[in-house]
This record gives C-alpha cells, structure tokens and sequence, in this order.
C-alpha cells in the first residue's frame, strides 16, 4: 500500500483563522463554478461537481453561496479560469504537484514559482515528479463515521481500493472511474463525506527532518493563501516529534 494516513495535501497553520477561512470559500467556490461549467449544473448527474459542493459543505460554505456559484456558471458570466499543475521538489527532497485554477497564467505562474523558489525548492518540468504519484480518487470522512473496521468494511463493499485510519480520520482510496459510484455508495452507509476529488498518491515517502519540515510547511502555507492555488500534494512524512516542536 502506498502512502501513510499522516500524508496532508495541505498543512494547515495556527493564526489568520479568518484569512484562511475567507481563502478557501473562494477556493472552494471557484472550483464549483468550474465544474459547473465544464459538465451539467446538476450534482447527480456531474461527479465533479458534486464532489465540489460535499467539499463546500464540509467546510461550511453557506448553501447560498453554492448556489451562486453554481448560476454563474448556467449564466454565463463566469470567468474562464485555466487548469494548470505545476510539478517540482520542496526542501529536503520532497516532490511536489500543485494545482491551479487561474484566468491569468502569467500571473499564477510566476507566484507560485517566485514562492517555491523563496521557500527552499525549485520547480521542474511537466511530468519530473508526477510520475511518483498515483492518479487516483479519494474519499475523506471523519473518525466520528467509525471505527476502521467498520470503514473498511464499507469501503470494501462500496468498490474502493484502499482505506488509511487514523485518528483524524479515514481516506479512501479508489480507481479514477470509480471515484462517484463508490462515493454514493459509501453515503448510504456512512452519511455524507468530508471531501471526494481526484488525487495524487504518492507512491513512495521522504521523510523529513526538523530544519527541512519547518521551510516545507512555510511554503505550503504561502502557496495555500494564493487564491489561484487550488491544492498542493506532496510525498512528504513528518515524525510526531518534529509536528509537536513544530507546534
């Protein structure tokens, strides 16, 4: 099994709550327009976006903002945002996809190199580091949907490929194809999910010492309040010690 249920796409940091709270609604509401757009405007039948709105829910998006964004989208009059993915290795070794929505690519491009490069990394051409990640879908629910051997029984009987539990939480993981059908089954027996999306797993773990971890989660954290960056995936592992100096 690839991966460790201590891998986060995101590291989340103390301070700017409301920043951040603000950041991701934005996110999260571009990402249904854009779903909205790219297929029909109706969840059950468009996985994306469906998998969109349980992510806007999970974080608390207000129901009127969802649908917001969802009519732009039937109106016409969003903006034509581009995806992109940027793929390059972190402090201490660490590769590193990042993945934007942006309507300026100039822009986007040069904030998330200018960041990478500022924060101990360097960025790589299309494919060096993606080759070291699985393409995969991912289920998210929290520790309260079981315990893991309730979960993995469901996912078992759902179709997925794999499930990590862990305090947190569980991951299930499931084929690219298989990502909607095995969400709606998982739903009827574990209630609704925390977040369903495409992903990348990495196939292999570096771990990542104290000086390293610290530079690595600053720039994460920068690359997470830029507005075009939808999500960064990385193959990194930080002991317990290293999280608890950290703080």
């Amino acid at each position: 099994m690839a991966g460790h249920s201590k891998y986060k796409n995101i590291m989340h940091r103390k301070g700017a709550q409301d920043k951040k709270r603000s950041s991701a609604f934005s996110k999260l509401s571009r990402e249904i327009t854009v779903a909205a757009k790219m297929g029909l405007p109706d969840p059950d039948m468009n996985p994306r976006l469906r998998a969109a709105i349980n992510a806007a829910k999970a974080m608390s998006l207000p129901k009127e903002n969802i649908q917001r964004s969802i009519d732009k989208a039937s109106k016409g009059d969003a903006e034509n945002y581009e995806e992109i993915r940027y793929e390059g290795f972190g402090p201490g070794g660490v590769s590193l996809i990042i993945e934007a929505l942006t309507d300026n690519r100039n822009r986007t491009a040069t904030n998330v190199r200018v960041a990478v490069a500022k924060n101990g990394g360097n960025l790589g051409a299309s494919g060096s580091v993606s080759h070291a990640f699985d393409r995969v879908g991912l289920i998210s629910y929290p520790a309260s949907a079981g315990d893991a051997e309730a979960v993995f029984e469901a996912a078992l009987d759902a179709g997925a490929e794999d499930v990590t539990s862990s305090e947190d939480g569980h991951e299930i993981w499931t084929a690219v194809a298989d990502l909607h059908e095995v969400a709606k089954a998982l739903e009827a027996k574990l209630g609704e999910a925390e977040g369903a999306k495409l992903a990348w797993r990495p196939q292999t773990m570096v771990d990542v010492g104290e000086d390293d971890a610290g530079t690595l989660f600053k720039l994460i954290e920068v690359l997470d309040e830029d507005d075009d960056v939808q999500t960064v995936w990385g193959n990194y592992e930080v002991s317990d010690e290293i999280l608890e100096k950290l703080g």
